[in-house]
């Protein structure tokens, strides 16, 4: 089975760039303690059993300097022969974030785009961040560097957010968008919050230039099946249609529930009616084209 896995994280411990990986303390991932090692390209081919991984894309790792995060990166980059593409971290409410930013780019012709986690929830198990990002006025200035720059943002976010984030990708139509985690579907609890994810799809999937990844659901339901899954890639599939969603498997933070090739082969399983070319590009061809790999 080949497929460009869209969203993975790369971390070395001694670099001592992620103090929450340092020291773990349990949070919405649960215990995560098992994932406070060194992960790579080394350590993802090694672990990808049956899966034939054609490249990958790291997504930042909530370093506190992304400028350390991004040079390191360029060392990996030259050391891998795994082709990669890198969603480099950035703070879009500092006053030098365009100086920050050039200077990242400068270290690597890899990078494709940035995230700056955007999480804010009413309960502080669930709660990243602290702040409306998307409400300041110098992080929405900031953000119109990313068009200066050719750059994509990956957007994740609670669906009560999603509102706001689909003027935010109105306001900016030359800016390609990716929906992390397929929305982060967070209060399951009822009625509610099922239709707030849906509908907050929906919003986003109305804006041509916002695309959905569909990762990361081991961080909201530890115990996942594919019973469970189903409905959460089907209704994004819905929404954004197959030439805008992509796979992918968010390790080594979904490696905390499932193993590598389970989680592609459920997957698969889920999709399995789909015609060829629709596999082929949910799994390897929007990666592709999306992060220009």
């Amino acid at each position: 089975m080949q497929v460009i896995d869209a969203h993975v994280h790369f971390w070395e411990i001694a670099q001592n760039n992620q103090p929450w990986l340092a020291h773990p303390e349990p949070n919405l991932l649960g215990d995560y303690s098992p994932m406070a090692k060194d992960f790579g390209p080394r350590e993802l081919l090694a672990g990808c059993g049956d899966i034939d991984i054609l490249g990958a894309v790291h997504i930042e790792a909530d370093a506190v300097d992304p400028l350390k995060e991004t040079r390191w990166l360029s060392q990996v980059v030259g050391h891998t022969d795994l082709p990669l593409a890198l969603v480099i971290g950035a703070d879009l409410s500092r006053p030098d974030a365009a100086e920050t930013l050039e200077r990242q780019l400068a270290l690597s012709d890899r990078v494709r785009g940035v995230r700056q986690i955007l999480n804010v929830h009413a309960d502080p198990l669930y709660d990243y961040v602290g702040r409306h990002f998307m409400q300041e006025s110098r992080w929405r200035q900031n953000f119109g560097l990313l068009a200066q720059h050719g750059l994509s943002f990956d957007l994740q976010l609670y669906p009560s957010q999603m509102a706001q984030a689909a003027r935010l990708a109105a306001e900016h139509a030359e800016t390609l968008f990716l929906l992390n985690h397929a929305g982060m579907y967070v209060d399951r609890h009822g009625v509610e919050g099922w239709r707030e994810w849906r509908d907050g799809l929906r919003l986003l999937a109305a804006r041509d230039n916002v695309c959905l990844k569909l990762s990361g659901f081991g961080m909201l339901d530890h115990c996942w099946t594919e019973d469970s899954l189903r409905p959460l890639i089907l209704e994004g599939i819905d929404a954004f249609g197959v030439a805008r969603c992509l796979f992918a498997s968010n390790f080594p933070v979904d490696g905390l529930y499932t193993d590598y090739g389970r989680l592609w082969r459920t997957y698969a399983s889920i999709v399995g009616d789909a015609s060829v070319d629709e596999r082929r590009a949910l799994f390897v061809d929007n990666a592709r084209r999306l992060y220009r790999l």
